[in-house]
């Protein structure tokens, strides 16, 4: 399906949450690594969610003032806010749990079409950006930071793999 054309890399983007209940995005500019007329997409072999609180010194937690979740959520098309698991945009997402009563738990739990072969692990995208939004439930007059890591690649893809692809992450709908 896909002939490798780099070894995987590292993109990173950080979100800053300074309000409770209300999304915040960013973006990771794709535009160097896709090309339409090459037939070049980038495969998302992994995605990790990092959690800090006001500085890179505090606790997600600390700075939550409280019971309180963060999620965060890796799309490539702009649904404009937090989607469903079956949205076909959804590259990746991960939530952070918390209480003060000792409760606390990080967990990914979506990473990209991690049930391929090897080389062909990934999910591809041929879109010219990702779009991160991230919410958190409670805040105590600080902000959270989340700092997305995204191990990829550079590939080539056949015409039709390619066409297909471009197809399916273009749909408005499921």
């Amino acid at each position: 399906m896909a002939t490798k054309k780099t070894a995987m890399f590292t993109l990173t983007e950080r979100i800053t949450i300074s309000g409770a209940g209300t999304d915040t995005a960013a973006t990771i500019d794709l535009g160097s690594y896709v090309d339409v007329g090459d037939r070049q997409a980038l495969q998302i072999h992994s995605v990790d969610f990092i959690y800090q609180g006001n500085d890179a010194s505090s606790s997600a937690p600390s700075d939550m003032g409280g019971s309180g979740t963060v999620v965060c959520q890796v799309m490539d098309l702009n649904r404009g806010g937090l989607v469903f698991a079956n949205d076909r945009a959804l590259v990746a997402s991960g939530m952070l749990d918390y209480a003060p009563t000792g409760y606390l738990t990080n967990s990914a739990d979506l990473y990209p079409d991690n049930f391929g072969k090897g080389a062909d692990d990934g999910r591809y995208v041929v879109n010219d950006a990702l779009y991160l939004v991230a919410r958190s439930s409670s805040l105590a007059g600080t902000a959270v930071n989340v700092t997305v890591r995204v191990n990829a690649s550079i590939v080539t893809l056949s015409q039709k793999d390619f066409m297909a692809i471009a197809i399916q992450s273009t749909a408005a709908d499921n």
